[in-house]
């Protein structure tokens, strides 16, 4: 399962908004690895840089230091619809002059399709494949005035998921969707403000945090203060994963600071799925906190049976084939002479395709286990994400194919136990009206078309012809 994205802001006069903004894009990074960008806006005209890669990769002093201005916005793309290419990554620039906004987006957009259709009958153009950019044409096709009125007319349009950071001239804007699918909070710094997707970028500035971001809000902040417009929203749908994997453990969503979640996941794993063993270990880093809970409440001693490579993945060289059937090898280092001859319980936080658990029960039983059963710290998935979270088709996730059982056999461990969303629920210490829990359930909480492609905004051959005048 991959990540969805991060977003940044910050509106801070007489500071180098741009620094601020890199470095809370570092906090951010594990939302995001394919590309990074800044936007900046100096109350004449804006500027953006964005660009492939890792944010060291995207960044160097001379770049930052031609991104001006006193308010800036920033992003780390994973890409949930559009492709990985510099065209999609954000901050995305569009509309001219005084009408021009830079915008940046976590979350999907589950009717983009219909709407660029729309938008593309009025005359609008578009440059990128993703549905952010759709976004940013439906708030200026909107024929009000003020850019609140504006931003509004859009969230009445769009059905889905969208945390977003916007830029005008002079105007820092937060925005989150009426679900509230993704995280978003509001900060102070030295007498200037910042709005983050989570708690920990504001931490790493020293910034302090007021609050979050409610849903269906729209928070602007500028030389005349910050002021903030609300709507009512029916029923908040928060995306469960944000506590079981997604956000940082050192992260506050609705109040709660997610590693003492993360150890109650694993508590009530251990409650739920006791099992006689030696050793509890957690698969790095993810699954660190559940493990801490399920041996404290096990009494079945902590161990690091898997060292992590920490640097996988952080480079643009393609590996040869050698390299790449490694695999998950590449990627964790076991310790044998810790496993040899134990019972391990295994705590991971999710299994999907079931394309990795099966290496890493492998790993193990070679480095010596006698026996492995596997623990995770979520309920089964059966259902796809359409809300910002790339993870797979339904007929790609593992547990919509097979038992409990049949999943066991196929990864090769001794017992698999997934943790109840009763269970789930209780740790978070959240009503269970407050989440999304359709990866689980089905039960989506808008209507979803049950097979979306996340490429359906690229152009077609032809389109990609026209825009170079060629027929």
């Amino acid at each position: 399962m991959h990540e969805s994205c991060g977003v940044f802001g910050v509106y801070a006069p007489g500071e180098d908004v741009a620094r601020l903004t890199f470095f809370a894009l570092f906090a951010l990074q594990h939302r995001g690895q394919e590309s990074a960008g800044i936007a900046t806006a100096d109350g004449k005209r804006l500027q953006v840089d964005a660009r492939m890669g890792l944010v060291s990769q995207a960044f160097d002093e001379a770049s930052l230091s031609r991104l001006s201005g006193d308010i800036a916005i920033g992003h780390n793309r994973y890409s949930t619809r559009g492709s990985s290419r510099k065209a999609n990554a954000q901050p995305l620039l569009v509309g001219k002059g005084s009408n021009a906004i830079a915008i940046a987006h976590n979350g999907n957009i589950v009717n983009a399709e219909h709407l660029q259709k729309e938008l593309s009958d009025q005359g609008y153009t578009f440059q990128t494949s993703t549905d952010t950019e759709v976004i940013a044409n439906l708030i200026l096709s909107s024929p009000e005035k003020r850019w609140e009125d504006r931003i509004r007319y859009a969230m009445h349009r769009l059905q889905g998921a969208y945390s977003l950071t916007l830029l005008t001239n002079n105007t820092l804007y937060g925005v989150r969707d009426p679900l509230g699918v993704r995280p978003l909070c509001l900060g102070t710094l030295n007498g200037g403000w910042v709005i983050a997707s989570e708690s920990c970028a504001l931490d790493h500035l020293g910034a302090n945090v007021i609050r979050e971001i409610e849903p269906g809000e729209i928070v602007s902040i500028s030389a005349n203060g910050v002021k903030s417009e609300r709507e009512e929203v029916e029923r908040k749908a928060i995306c469960i994963f944000e506590y079981i994997y997604f956000a940082r453990p050192d992260s506050v969503i609705n109040g709660r600071l997610l590693y003492p979640a993360r150890q109650a996941m694993g508590e009530i794993l251990a409650q739920e799925h006791p099992v006689d063993a030696d050793l509890v270990m957690g698969v790095p880093d993810s699954a660190t906190p559940a493990a801490i809970g399920y041996s404290r409440c096990s009494g079945i001693p902590l161990c690091e049976g898997l060292l992590k490579n920490r640097y996988v993945g952080r480079t643009f060289i393609e590996p040869d084939q050698r390299i790449r059937d490694l695999g998950v090898k590449l990627k964790f280092n076991p310790l044998p002479q810790m496993l040899e001859g134990k019972r391990l319980v295994v705590i991971d936080d999710s299994i999907v395709r079931g394309t990795t658990t099966p290496k890493i029960v492998e790993l193990l039983r070679r480095a010596g286990a006698k026996e492995v059963h596997v623990r995770i710290c979520a309920p089964p998935l059966r259902y796809p994400c359409f809300f910002g979270v790339d993870m797979a088709t339904r007929w790609e996730l593992i547990a919509a194919q097979k038992t409990v059982p049949e999943v066991r056999d196929f990864i090769g461990a001794d017992s698999l136990g997934y943790l109840s969303i009763d269970g789930l629920v209780k740790a978070v210490g959240l009503p269970e009206d407050t989440f999304c829990l359709a990866c689980f359930t089905g039960d989506y909480p808008i209507p979803v078309q049950l097979e979306m492609d996340k490429l359906a905004l690229e152009p077609k051959p032809a389109e990609e012809y026209s825009r170079f005048g060629v027929k």
